[in-house]
């Protein structure tokens, strides 16, 4: 008897992969146990935290968000639509969802139950691929060119425990030498070994070859629900023949093999077969972490560098995530929040190195990041700013302390230079005396580019008004911040100011819609898409944060998020200027990458029509928001 339901859902499933691979009648056997759920706007799906679902998820109609918590709040990074599948992470890992799936309209989302699923997946290896390739890669379609990007995975999370690169064709680290039984031994003492092991199996062995194993799984299973007693032997409960792999096995292989055998764990013999010497153990927990250790690593090396030639091997390993990163196009937000946590813990490093060689310090300070990394959107080695704010001190000892912090930064400039920064052309840098001042002092140098602004000094303190505290006492900063924000509060000729500087920049096209391309000889005929297309957003964005009181927050792409929180009647404008921040710092780091420069000029001749496209659609943003600021801070009668 037909069910017209599902074949109803099955004309849908048939357009689009991985569906798309198998038979008809398979899908519509698949479709009889598909459960239509239906979400209103803004319903949740699930969210961070919750346990996986039974089910993985297709969108029949309408838009679900994924979002993950970033800097504390909660930022959208994909949306997927008609077709789209998420929810995969039950298929690959047991812990819970990394992401939360939010409807943005009035949605409807097919559920497919895993289990009716996966006898599908194991027998068909293009169903299987493209699954695993959805997953590693963190694209929800890896074979579609124009949504790229898009993910899928619920696998992008960053902290130091779990990281967003994965490694996927890359040896899998296992468990040398296992702990081994044979059939005739209790299982009592097999399950007191794993317990005081700490480990989640035990494999049976014979001649040491592999017959079976006993997991948890079988602990629970077949002895706590008392179907066997624990003084009864391996034999009796273990799971057999075992899944044998090669010793040479990588990440990809091992995910599939557990996916096609629905396993927690792999018996790695010597020459992969079941005949084997047993050399080691994979389980699922191995996968997982190989594919999510790469940031977590580098943080840890950081930390424990001694020199400046090990943090530099770091640096460099981090220019290789952000390049593996953005082959995989992994969003540019996660790379960023990656990249600037490991930047931070290698200039934390670099200051206690610099502190170690110098001597204790004399006074509680703080260390400051300015510019992009103060932004934290530095992932190119571009120069760096940095500023050094030394807790007041009595006259007589002004100079020696403020000598013992220009030493510091004199050493801490050195590793950086090492590792491979440049400093910045401006002297913008803490072995500078001029940034390298007391507290007092640099509330004195803050109300002046404040309450008498001129063109010089606006345009040299930009940069000082994002930052970023790296190391020392908090204390300073919050006064610091205090009294910023306490200045400027009001101060319509420092808006003034500010403002007039943030519109200055030139126009990125002309009056045909033509791209404006650079006429000196260096650089002729590429476009500059740092000055004519990111600094004007950069601007904008620190001008209306300063003047909405809006602390904490001196990312571009977070304080256009938090602008539009603040005022509903411009958040569509507001929304739009963080997508083509996103949008141009994605363009300018992969120029920068592919020249290995600072990925200021680009050459159009290179880039397709379509994404020739997609850099002048950012254009239109620019305008807008330059409109608003000399509405909101009345620069028309401005002289």
């Amino acid at each position: 008897m037909k069910n017209p339901i599902a074949e109803r859902i099955a004309d849908f499933l048939k357009h689009y992969p991985p569906f798309s691979s198998l038979q008809y009648t398979e899908l519509v056997a698949i479709a009889e146990h598909i459960k239509v759920v239906y979400l209103e706007k803004n319903q949740i799906l699930f969210k961070i935290g919750d346990p996986t679902h039974d089910s993985f998820y297709v969108v029949a109609s309408g838009a679900i968000g994924l979002s993950v918590i970033s800097d504390a709040e909660e930022t959208l990074i994909d949306k997927c639509d008609e077709g789209d599948i998420l929810g995969l992470r039950p298929f690959f890992a047991k812990n819970n969802y990394l992401m939360t799936a939010k409807s943005r309209e009035d949605s409807i989302v097919y559920a497919i139950p895993i289990e009716t699923f996966r006898p599908y997946v194991a027998g068909n290896t293009h169903v299987l691929s493209f699954l695993l390739e959805s997953f590693a890669s963190n694209t929800r379609n890896p074979y579609d060119k124009d949504n790229r990007g898009k993910l899928i995975s619920e696998n992008i999370i960053f902290n130091e425990q779990s990281a967003t690169d994965i490694q996927y064709f890359q040896p899998i680290k296992y468990t040398k030498n296992p702990i081994t039984a044979s059939t005739h031994d209790v299982i009592r003492h097999i399950a007191q070994t794993m317990a005081s092991r700490q480990i989640g199996s035990v494999i049976i062995q014979e001649n040491q070859m592999p017959i079976g194993i006993v997991t948890d799984f079988e602990l629970t299973s077949k002895i706590a629900t008392g179907q066997f007693s624990i003084d009864t032997t391996a034999e009796k409960i273990m799971t057999t023949p075992v899944v044998t792999v090669p010793e040479d096995i990588s990440i990809a292989e091992a995910q599939m093999m557990m996916l096609k055998h629905n396993v927690g764990y792999l018996c790695v013999t010597r020459d992969g077969t079941e005949k084997g010497i047993i050399t080691g153990i994979i389980s699922e927990h191995d996968v997982v972490a190989a594919q999510a250790n790469n940031p977590g690593v580098l943080l840890k090396q950081a930390k424990r560098a001694n020199r400046s030639k090990e943090l530099k091997v770091v640096r460099d390993k981090l220019t290789d995530l952000i390049q593996n990163s953005i082959d995989k196009n992994i969003p540019i937000s996660h790379i960023t929040s990656v990249a600037s946590e490991i930047n931070n813990a290698i200039s934390r490093r670099a200051i206690e190195l610099g502190i170690e060689k110098t001597g204790t310090p004399p006074v509680r300070f703080a260390w400051f990041s300015l510019g992009s990394q103060g932004r934290r959107e530095q992932l190119l080695m571009t120069d760096i700013n940095n500023s050094l704010v030394f807790e007041d001190v009595p006259a007589e000892k002004y100079d020696e302390v403020k000598n013992y912090f220009l030493q510091v930064s004199e050493r801490v400039l050195e590793t950086f230079e090492k590792i491979g920064f440049e400093k910045s052309p401006q002297g913008s840098n803490s072995n500078n005396e001029l940034w390298c001042k007391s507290l007092t002092d640099w509330i004195k140098q803050y109300n002046t580019w404040i309450n008498t602004p001129g063109e010089k000094g606006i345009h040299l303190s930009t940069i000082f008004f994002d930052y970023d505290f790296v190391y020392g006492d908090p204390f300073i900063e919050k006064a610091l911040t205090d009294e910023i924000f306490a200045s400027a509060n009001n101060n319509h000729l420092f808006y003034a100011f500010l403002g007039t500087d943030a519109i200055k920049k030139p126009a990125p096209l002309g009056f045909f819609r033509q791209f404006l391309l650079e006429q000196d000889e260096e650089h002729k005929d590429t476009f500059d898409i740092k000055s004519r297309a990111i600094t004007p957003l950069v601007d904008a964005a620190r001008v209306f944060a300063i003047s909405r009181d809006i602390r904490g927050i001196t990312n571009t792409y977070q304080r256009y998020k938090k602008l539009a929180d603040l005022e509903p009647q411009n958040a569509d404008l507001y929304l739009e200027c963080a997508e083509a921040f996103h949008t141009l710092h994605w363009f300018r780091t992969e120029e920068g990458l592919k020249t290995d420069s600072g990925g200021q000029y680009i050459n159009l001749e290179e880039l397709t029509k379509v994404d020739k496209v997609k850099l002048k659609n950012c254009f239109q943003p620019i305008n807008d928001i330059q409109d608003l600021i000399k509405n909101r801070f009345q620069l028309t009668y401005f002289t």
